[in-house]
């Protein structure tokens, strides 16, 4: 099978990695990439935005299966250009990414379905964002209604700051705030069958003890031996398998990975938003635990025969992930820095720990930073304690001047808590 990878992050480093094991892929290729999928995937230029450029890409490879990573390519429809060629791809087409691409959608979408999820208000004036303000109370919640990259929601008890970032946006989404700890649950479907994956924790602020800014994600893991062996169950009935079916019978099927941010209340789960593909950093982990070939099983969402495929196969081991960021990030992150010290992450922590890209590139010989969140150090043992030991050890041997990472992800639940 030959399978092309559209996307240059952490999350299709991890997809290409375990696409490069699957014994059914004999040619892999990815666009535009990064540095160190060029280690596992032949690279080629592409504009992932450009659904046409894509679809040559494809069409020149003889491809037999497209993988759109980033959302802006699937909310653009660059899945819909792909399928028009005739060529299976995994993603949603651009209708059925607005689930993503706009949170008002998503908030639709759910109270047509019965989704749980925290009441709101979509504002697009001044006067409105004051009353929903006024109508919640602290914390505030203030989401962008687009794409924003992670970076779109601020929560905070300043109604200042909460009022600012909503008048900086053209439309949001202000709602109530839900309490509990935070669960990322993916699911593969056709548009018919849903097939929930494993569920991950990320930790999206910048800063230990989830301090500081909101970011596109610091570090995740799995499995979550807090949450009840029931939750994936009751997620599938309550969220993932109704919004699969409302949005086909409003005939703009979601084909692809939907992936519900999920809060645990004390008044039950709650929907805080959902997203269009894999997320990233909890891809990294869950991807780290699935023992299914991958490649079979997205093709089978692409083809709509998800019905026809054996209960997936999960590793028993723990997996942690630890984002290194660059100097500066999220506000105006410094880019260039020479990374050193991968080599020896390959050399002496594989195959129990190694190192995913995001936003690198290659200059000459050396590797530099060129984004926010440059690294993903990825780790697997027989518990969450080994696993989150690994992955330190190897955040330890690389050198980024400026970088950080946060000190404690998943320590608590390797405690126990």
């Amino acid at each position: 099978m030959k399978v092309l990878v559209i996307g240059g992050g952490a999350r299709e480093h991890a997809l290409c990695r375990s696409l490069s094991l699957d014994p059914d892929v004999n040619a892999l290729y990815c666009a535009p990439g990064n540095a160190g999928i060029a280690e596992v995937a032949e690279l080629r230029p592409v504009d992932a935005l450009d659904g046409e450029a894509v679809a040559r890409l494809a069409t020149e490879l003889r491809a037999d299966l497209v993988v759109v990573g980033p959302e802006a390519p699937l909310v653009a429809g660059v899945a819909d250009a792909v399928r028009a060629v005739g060529i299976p791809v995994f993603g949603p087409s651009g209708e059925a990414a607005q689930l993503e691409g706009s949170k008002a959608f998503a908030k639709d979408v759910m109270a047509a379905a019965g989704v749980p999820t925290a009441r709101s208000y979509v504002c697009t004036t001044p006067e409105e964002v004051d009353a929903a303000l006024d109508a919640f109370g602290a914390p505030y919640v203030v989401k962008d209604d687009g794409l924003a990259a992670g970076k779109g929601v601020v929560v905070t008890d300043d109604r200042a700051a909460a009022r600012a970032h909503a008048l900086g946006c053209d439309r949001v989404v202000i709602e109530e705030f839900l309490d509990g700890p935070e669960v990322s649950l993916f699911a593969i479907t056709d548009g018919v069958t849903v097939l929930p994956l494993q569920p991950a924790q990320d930790f999206k602020r910048a800063l230990d003890g989830d301090a500081g800014p909101n970011t596109g994600g610091m570090g995740a893991y799995s499995p979550l031996p807090w949450a009840g062996p029931k939750l994936v169950d009751e997620v599938m009935a309550s969220v993932l398998q109704p919004t699969v079916d409302e949005l086909r019978h409003r005939g703009t099927p979601f084909s692809g990975l939907l992936y519900a941010g999920l809060a645990i209340t004390s008044r039950g789960v709650r929907v805080i938003e959902f997203n269009a593909r894999f997320g990233d950093p909890e891809t990294q982990v869950v991807l780290a635990r699935l023992q299914t070939p991958l490649a079979g099983v997205l093709l089978n969402s692409a083809n709509g025969t998800l019905h026809e495929l054996p209960p997936l196969s999960w590793r028993e081991d723990a997996a942690v992930t630890v984002v290194i960021a660059s100097h500066n990030y999220p506000e105006t992150p410094r880019t260039g820095d020479p990374i050193e010290g991968l080599a020896e992450v390959a050399e002496l922590d594989a195959p129990h720990a190694y190192v995913l890209h995001a936003g690198t590139r290659r200059e000459g010989d050396a590797v530099v930073s060129a984004g926010g969140r440059v690294l993903s150090v990825t780790a697997t043992g027989s518990d969450l304690a080994q696993a989150r030991t690994r992955a330190y050890k190897a955040v330890e041997r690389i050198k980024l001047d400026g970088s950080q990472y946060r000190t404690d992800i998943a320590a608590k639940a390797a405690e126990g808590r």
